[in-house]
């Protein structure tokens, strides 16, 4: 459905992020990219949805294709009018509006539909943005706004949403409630979602496949089952030793990723 292939994005025209990004997003199922901070997570997700250009970034080889068809070159907005819903880091959700009306908004690029139809959909996921329709977004606390972006992103009912760190500064408890939700999501409506996280333990709970990056390639792949199993996954991104007890802190921060992973 979504496909990247040995995609080069450069900054400036000098900072090469991406260095031959390859990977797929079959439809109906939730692929995870995991990688640390700085690995060029987010800046994939910019070259899918078409953000480079106000950071002054560009695809300058490979290709982007979304069900056949090239969309690299494309304005966000096109690709948005595709079905392809980025929900920003950090919630960016409209504060001065309220939660209904923040979500009434990400229904604007769709053509016709129940908007009040969709809005108890949202609601049914969200209860707790029902119990504060009225009230103004920027007044919510961070897992609301989390919970207001996901669902204005539903509004537009997209057929690929594109997750960039939904658990960034929430609670433990809180991020478990929003990644079941994803899971239903997926799984009821059937929206094809590629989530983008540091959190690799709940990242393999949910995902159907996922895709390590490093230096802005793709260094490894394979089911949860097969991730888990990995010696490398199992230490540098669950924190466990090979016999399965959990390394400290100071075991895990001096860390070297082994030159195998990019042979």
């Amino acid at each position: 459905m979504l496909s990247l292939n040995n995609v080069e994005v450069i900054y400036n025209k000098v900072i090469l992020v991406l260095k031959g990004m390859s990977m797929e997003v079959p439809k109906g199922k939730i692929v995870g990219l995991l990688g640390a901070n700085g690995a060029g997570k987010t800046t994939t997700l910019k070259a899918i949805s078409g953000l480079l250009k106000p950071e002054d970034g560009e695809v300058t080889d490979g290709s982007i294709t979304f069900m056949g068809k090239p969309i690299h070159n494309h304005e966000p907005e096109e690709i948005v009018r595709m079905g392809i819903f980025q929900v920003m880091e950090g919630r960016r959700v409209f504060e001065h509006l309220t939660v209904e009306e923040n979500l009434i908004a990400g229904a604007y690029t769709r053509r016709g539909g129940n908007t009040q139809a969709d809005l108890e959909m949202v609601y049914t996921y969200f209860p707790r943005l029902k119990e504060r329709y009225k009230q103004t977004a920027g007044y919510l606390s961070g897992g609301e706004q989390q919970m207001l972006a996901i669902g204005r992103a539903l509004m537009a009912h997209p057929k690929v949403m594109l997750l960039d760190e939904p658990s960034l500064g929430l609670a433990p408890l809180l991020v478990q409630e929003i990644f079941n939700i994803v899971q239903r999501i997926n799984q009821e409506q059937g929206t094809t979602i590629l989530l983008v996280e540091q959190n690799a333990n709940l990242t393999l709970q949910v995902a159907d496949y996922a895709y390590i990056m490093e230096n802005g390639r793709i260094v490894l792949e394979g089911t949860p089952e097969e991730l888990k199993e990995n010696a490398d996954v199992r230490e540098f991104y669950l924190g466990l030793t090979e016999v399965g007890k959990r390394k400290s802190y100071r075991d895990v921060k001096h860390y070297k990723r082994r030159k195998r992973w990019l042979s």
